[in-house]
């Protein structure tokens, strides 16, 4: 039974293995400070936080978000530290919060490994505070206890570092702000809720989506741990077994009353936890019909009856997902699948952690008399420790490959029925693509995989219009050779000599940015309703000619980009334009007010071979355009290398930060908004040797035509 505290008082732990779950009102930052038996801090070493998230015994999340699960040892804590205290503090730059006060008091719970509650504190009467510490775990008389303690800093987390005899908290806390920046640059973008509208004319319901950094708030108690952006998960080690379910072979979506009306609830505490994506429904088996007379068995008296088949697995189906429209099904199952095989995989390294972690234990613990480390006993000791082990192992491995084997069914149904805007370029449906009739929801970027499961792919697929621009990384510096590697043997194989052993070809990743640039900008122009969308091109040095030869030939783009800067001032200089009449047109709502001469189609800006040709003023619009351009149908796409705008210093910083990094080929450097696993990018260019995007230009341009006809 979980005690619920109030400020001040304290609560006896009965384990040391612990996790810390912390519900807030919007993201936080989730830190923890291991001090000495006054509460004083030897150094930042004794600081686990966003930009070092492990310290011994201790593990906390590289991401702001709503909710975080924090991992603890005490038993593993160095002898010196006697307080274990939590904070949280609010990031800037990230959210509508900058006061405690401003939202639902964050609630902290002590929890067992299952999830048992053992001791719960809700901040109440917080107010300008933008740091506050939680709660402390401390150490008394060799046992540990946990503390409500509730005190706020308005002045936020360096004066709380500060308060802890930290003498270089405001170093520390600007390090904390800057791993957090990075990490919400790297996240996936999460879905968004539709602003589309039914085919009756009715507005669509606004349904809630997870954030960026945030699990789904019904998912509470199935969520896997937060976890950093690059991948290392921040959870606390579980025990596999039973508990692991495979994942729904249905797809996901908004959230959706029952047939009943009622709203699922969340499963009781001690039970085994369902991975399942929590908005997915269960469609069973399609039923297969019954025989005409039936004739039971007959059994012998005193027979055991013959033990029920189990059920089986329900058949994936493709659209199964909550949605008003079949896009959208499919857009929510396939994040769905994407959140299944997070879940799925985070169980799975859980339970690896947890068979290391008591590996160790077991073999300390057997060989800790020094008359067992030699002979019989100390072989027959640590054989049993790795059979267990190994066990423990496999069993984790096999709840895996269930959940895989589900989930490549439904990747198997779900891929082949993408509407374009979804689908891969070798899927069929651009063999028969016309002319879009109206806007996709969303679109496809790329591929995702684990290294657990390299056979599974998972599109990328991020709402429309698009919120950040995009940055397609070729400096060669990212690609660094750091031993064999099946995804470079996959970009050799695939994409071309980029990826050697030995430095990366620095021309080769080039011309592939620009392909997937050319790539990304004709599947935009062929799910865009003909006259709707338009690409405008910056290539001061002009070297992406080649590249951009399928716009240029089909006549997409009217005019080969002029060169030097006299080229990027009138480009940047039209854009800006647009961007400052369509806004001053929505705030006084008068769109037929807008000069003739305004281009009111959604726009594209490739941006190549920056800075080159770039003045301050040139740059200053640049980042005008970034930041302001999304909201009004502006899109920024650049082919950069980060190293050659390195002159410009921190000034270029934010843009960096605003725009979602890509890359040409294979990387492990994106995170999914859930558990924070580092997935491996893939672009989306189409099969070497296929003709396939200059076949849509060529239907889009013909389409334009038409238009104009």
């Amino acid at each position: 039974m979980t005690a619920e505290l109030v400020r001040g008082q304290n609560h006896a732990l009965d384990r040391t293995r612990v996790e810390i779950r912390i519900t807030a009102g919007g993201p936080v930052v989730a830190a923890v400070t291991l001090g000495d038996a006054q509460g004083r801090l030897p150094g930042t070493e004794a600081v686990a936080h966003p930009g070092a998230p492990r310290r011994t015994g201790i593990e906390v999340p590289r991401q702001a978000a709503a909710e975080h699960r924090l991992a603890v040892d005490l038993g593993a804590l160095p002898d010196a530290v006697h307080r274990v205290s939590v904070l949280l503090a609010l990031p800037t730059g990230i959210g509508a919060l900058t006061t405690f006060g401003a939202a639902a008091p964050p609630s902290v719970r002590v929890t067992d490994l299952d999830g048992t509650g053992l001791a719960g504190y809700t901040l109440t009467g917080l107010g300008a505070e933008s740091a506050v510490v939680a709660v402390e775990l401390y150490r008394r008389a060799g046992a540990w206890k946990v503390r409500a303690v509730g005190q706020g800093y308005a002045d936020g987390l360096a004066a709380l570092l500060r308060d802890q005899g930290l003498p270089q908290a405001a170093e520390l806390a600007a390090e904390i702000e800057e791993a957090v920046g990075r990490g919400h640059a790297r996240a996936v973008p999460a879905p968004a809720p539709a602003a589309a509208h039914r085919p009756d004319g009715h507005a669509r319901p606004q349904h809630p989506a997870p954030d960026t950094a945030t699990p789904p708030a019904a998912d509470r108690a199935a969520a896997a741990p937060p976890a950093a952006s690059d991948g290392h998960s921040a959870h606390a080690p579980a025990e596999p077994g039973p508990s692991v379910h495979a994942p729904s072979a249905h797809g996901p979506g908004p959230t959706a009353p029952t047939a009943e009306g009622a709203t699922p609830t969340a499963p009781p505490a001690g039970a085994p936890v369902d991975y399942r994506h929590p908005k997915r429904r269960a469609t069973p088996a399609p039923a297969t019909p019954a025989p005409a007379t039936p004739t039971p068995p007959v059994s012998a008296p005193g027979a055991p009856a013959s033990p029920a088949s189990p059920p089986a697995p329900s058949l994936p189906v493709a659209g199964d997902a909550a949605g008003w429209s079949m896009e959208e099904r499919l857009y929510n199952q396939v994040w769905g699948m994407f959140e299944d095989l997070t879940r799925s995989v985070a169980a799975y390294r859980s339970a690896s952690d947890f068979a290391e972690s008591r590996l160790e234990q077991e073999l300390d613990t057997a060989l800790s008399d020094p008359r067992n480390r030699l002979g019989t006993a100390a072989d027959a000791a640590r054989a049993t420790a790795r059979d267990k082990h190994a066990a423990l192992v496999t069993q984790a491995r096999a709840a895996l490959d269930r959940d895989l084997a589900q989930l490549a069914a439904e990747s198997e149904v779900v891929e082949p029925v993408l509407p374009p805007a979804f689908a891969r370029w070798d899927s069929p449906v651009w063999q028969a693509h016309r002319s879009a009739q109206e806007r996709p929801m969303a679109l496809r970027l790329g591929e995702l995989h684990l290294p657990e499961v390299r056979d599974l792919r998972i599109p990328m697929l991020v709402r429309l219009p698009l919120e950040r621009g995009l940055w397609i990384d070729c400096g060669p510096d990212a690609y660094a050779w750091r031993g064999p590697d099946p995804d470079r043997a996959y970009a050799r194989r695939e994409l071309g000599s980029a990826l050697t052993d030995g430095p990366p070809d620095e021309a080769e990743l080039r011309r592939l940015s620009l392909e997937t640039a050319v790539a990304l900008a004709a599947r935009m122009l062929a799910v865009h309703p003909a006259g709707e969308f338009a690409v405008q091109v910056i290539d001061p040095g002009g070297t992406a000619l080649p590249a951009l030869a399928p716009l240029l030939e089909t006549g997409v783009l009217p005019a080969a980009p002029v060169p030097g800067a006299q080229g990027v001032a009138t480009v940047l200089e039209g854009l800006t334009r647009r961007v400052d009449l369509v806004q001053m047109a929505v705030r006084s709502r008068a769109a037929d007010a807008l000069p003739p001469d305004v281009d009111i189609a959604d726009q594209l800006l490739i941006v190549h071979d920056f800075p080159h040709g770039f003045d301050d003023r040139a740059v200053t619009r640049l980042r005008y355009l970034a930041d302001e351009g999304p909201a009004v149908g502006v899109h920024l796409l650049m082919v950069a290398d980060r190293a050659q705008a390195r002159e410009y210093g921190p000034v270029l910083d934010p843009l960096w930060r605003s725009l979602l990094r890509i890359t040409p080929v294979p990387d492990a450097h994106l995170a999914d908004p859930w558990v924070g696993h580092a997935w491996t990018y893939e672009p989306p260019l189409a099969p070497r040797g296929s003709q396939v995007v200059r076949q849509v230009l060529a239907r889009v341009a013909e389409a334009r035509r038409e238009r104009r006809s």
